[in-house]
Order: C-alpha cells, then structure tokens, then sequence
C-alpha cells in the first residue's frame, strides 16, 4: 500500500492527471438528452440507447407511387387509424425488391403528417438491432405520443435467433404491446426466413413440423400481410410518366418511353426503384435537381 509520501508525490499526481486526461479524451461523447417531441422522425441507435432526430425525411409524395393502390389504400387506413388512437394491425410488407414497399410506408407517415402535423412519429430501427426492442419500447411506451416502429429489409438467417425476441415483441409478453406502438416491417420475405432454412429444418429436425411451425408463425403475428409484385410495363411507364411531369423533365412522351423501356431492359426489371433511377439519370442529363 502506497505512503502518505508517495501519494503526495508531485511526480506521481502528474500523471494520474495525464492518464485521466488520456482516458476523457477516449471516452465516448454524453448521449444527449434529445425529446419525443423533437422531431417527427428518429433513428434508434442501440449502441447508445439513443433517439437520433432525423430533420428530412428521404421519401416522395404518396401521389407518386403507381400500380400499387390497393396495399397503399390498406396500410394508409391502418394507419390512419392508429394515428387518431383506435386499434390497428402491425403490418408486413413483402415482395419482390425495388417495388415501392419501404417508400410506401415512408410516404403514408408523410401523407398522415400533412393532415395532422404531428400525429405520428416514424421511428427506424435497423435489422441488426431488433434485439434491443424491449429497450426502446420502454423509452416509448411514456412517451406521449403515437410511434410506427419501421424495420427496413427484416430478414432471418439460420443461425439468427433475434426473430425470438421479435416474437415476443409483437405477441406483447407479459407487459402488453405499448398502444402507442405499432410496428411495420418490410421484407423480400413472405415468411422473413429463407426457403432453404426452412426445408432444412425439415430434413434435420427431430419434430420436423414443430422446428418449421415456430420459425414461420413470426410472419403470423402481423395483423396485415400486403404483397408486393413486379410491375407491368404500362405501370412501370405510368411511374416514369409521373416522376417526369412532377420534376419538369421535358422530354417528348415517345422518346421518354424509349429510354424508359432501353434502361429496365439493361437492368433487367422494372420496378419503381428501376424508374426513379432512369429519371435521376435523365435530370442530370438536362441539367435539373431533384428536389
């Protein structure tokens, strides 16, 4: 045990204080202490247990999303519905990539603001973080103010064993979902795991019906399963069209067709993401921003 001597020492307190600057400087900078109330969209940042404001949302108007009226007419409901306080479904969005389904979800959040400004906070929650829900439920079950959960791209791989705490997440546990959350999620998914982990499970299981049952019942516990499927070229030249007059790219209607049908074909889909690729090439051909 060191002296009184040594601990006096003008040596010795130098570089403590060397070594506890060393240490400050290291450290991670304070959380700070952001409200609900700051914004109308966050970032959950499990790491720190922390809401991250998000000033512009990266999304376009909900008039601008073409072929897919039904499902956006449904969720649109759902929603509506949440936001003014009565009962809603959680709601799984899958199908086939680049087909407007995370736009969608952004769009409504949009749409159901511009009626209400700020009836409904939108609040992201990254794949690799689901585990940290009950975390964030705590945060926002006081919170005071209608929340949509969004996990973008939610997908299971055979090792992963997080879809556990989703399902009790969504089930409720003992707690109960907060009625001021409710959770969407996108997927390519129908049943967020993989066809070969599931014909795995059934070639390698003891009980090969109960292994696969309490993988694919997650997608079971969203209320609404809507679909979402490749788009015909009628509708894919309807979405161009639309993009085109909305950011006033001056092309004639044939020869934007042309380029339109020329750039799926080199990408080998059409889809509303093949669409809005064209059209940001063919802004920067002319010269224009899109805003």
């Amino acid at each position: 045990m060191p002296t009184k001597a040594e601990l006096t020492d003008p040596g010795l307190i130098d570089l403590v204080r060397r070594v506890a600057d060393a240490l400050e400087r290291i450290a991670p900078p304070a959380t700070p202490a952001i409200g609900i109330n700051a914004a109308d969209a966050f970032v959950w940042h499990a790491d720190r247990q922390f809401l991250e404001p998000v000033g512009a949302i990266n999304r376009v108007d909900l008039d601008l999303l073409r072929g897919i009226d039904r499902v956006r007419d449904i969720l649109l409901d759902n929603t509506r519905r949440f936001a003014s306080g009565f009962s809603a479904n959680n709601v799984l969005l899958w199908g086939a990539r680049g087909t407007g389904k995370s736009s969608l979800v952004k769009a409504v959040h949009g749409e159901i603001n511009r009626i209400s400004p700020g009836a409904l906070v939108l609040v992201e929650i990254h794949r690799e973080d689901i585990p940290s829900l009950p975390v964030l439920l705590t945060k926002l079950r006081p919170c005071g103010r209608r929340c949509l959960l969004f996990c973008d791209d939610l997908s299971f791989d055979q090792e992963d064993m997080s879809y556990k705490s989703l399902k009790a997440v969504l089930d409720g546990g003992i707690e109960g979902r907060p009625e001021n959350v409710l959770l969407y999620a996108t997927s390519n998914r129908r049943h967020l795991m993989a066809r070969d982990m599931i014909d795995n499970e059934r070639s390698t299981a003891i009980h090969p019906g109960e292994a696969v049952e309490e993988k694919v019942s997650l997608s079971d516990r969203f209320g609404l399963w809507l679909g979402f499927h490749n788009c015909d070229q009628e509708t894919y030249l309807a979405i161009v069209r639309g993009y085109a007059r909305r950011y006033g790219l001056d092309l004639s209607d044939e020869q934007l067709a042309a380029e339109a049908n020329e750039w799926s074909i080199t990408r080998g889909a059409r889809s509303g993401r093949v669409a809005w690729q064209y059209i940001s090439d063919l802004a920067g051909r002319l010269g224009k921003r899109l805003n």
